[in-house]
């Protein structure tokens, strides 16, 4: 039996930003750990990032990487782009290779354009304009595959974001209890919480 964390989160472009949502359900093996799990991370006031897997890897891993990107915008006097973030959790990711943070990431956000990458806990670096991690991602990818446009406005992103997790969320035992949405867009980033229904 594993007892690897299962979750469901998303990532999707936009108009002019990125959507990422995920589920609040943290279960090992057959035990349910907890109901209240934020697995949505804003990185920067221009990143944001969701998992699955460790929670506690992640949270790590965006603590440092928030802390490193603070310190690297001092030195460059400007914000630190999504690219930048990415190849940042990247090489930390690589570096732990040994003993991996055992977390699947979505991180993105806006500069010129919105883009999101897929990271899986070795650091490969995969961008996309819409991505599904975790074990509910079949379900969710089921969703977001037919349904995507390019250049959708904020409102039908956030919607079938909220859609595809809640689609995991009825076929995955890991998934479930509420969906957290962490919107990124040019003026900043957004959070709130939807009940699954």
């Amino acid at each position: 039996m594993s007892y690897m964390p299962g979750a469901t989160a998303v990532g999707i472009t936009f108009d002019n930003g990125v959507v990422f949502a995920s589920e609040k359900r943290i279960a090992y093996g057959n035990f349910l750990v907890s109901k209240s799990t934020k697995k949505t991370f804003p990185i920067t006031p221009k990143v944001g990032a969701t998992c699955a897997g460790l929670v506690a890897d992640m949270q790590l891993l965006s603590l440092q990487i928030s802390a490193l990107a603070k310190i690297r915008k001092m030195d460059l006097k400007r914000d630190i782009p999504p690219n930048t973030i990415a190849k940042m959790m990247s090489n930390m990711m690589y570096e732990r290779r040994y003993f991996p943070l055992l977390t699947q990431v979505i991180v993105g956000g806006v500069t010129d354009k919105p883009v999101i990458y897929t990271l899986d806990p070795l650091g490969s670096v995969l961008p996309d304009d819409y991505a599904a991690v975790g074990t509910g991602a079949e379900m969710a990818l089921g969703v977001l595959d037919p349904q995507f446009k390019e250049n959708m406005n904020e409102k039908d992103a956030v919607d079938l974001a909220v859609k595809a997790v809640r689609s995991a969320t009825m076929r995955d035992s890991f998934s479930g209890d509420g969906i957290d949405v962490l919107v990124v867009n040019q003026d900043g980033i957004t959070e709130f919480t939807q009940d699954v229904k």
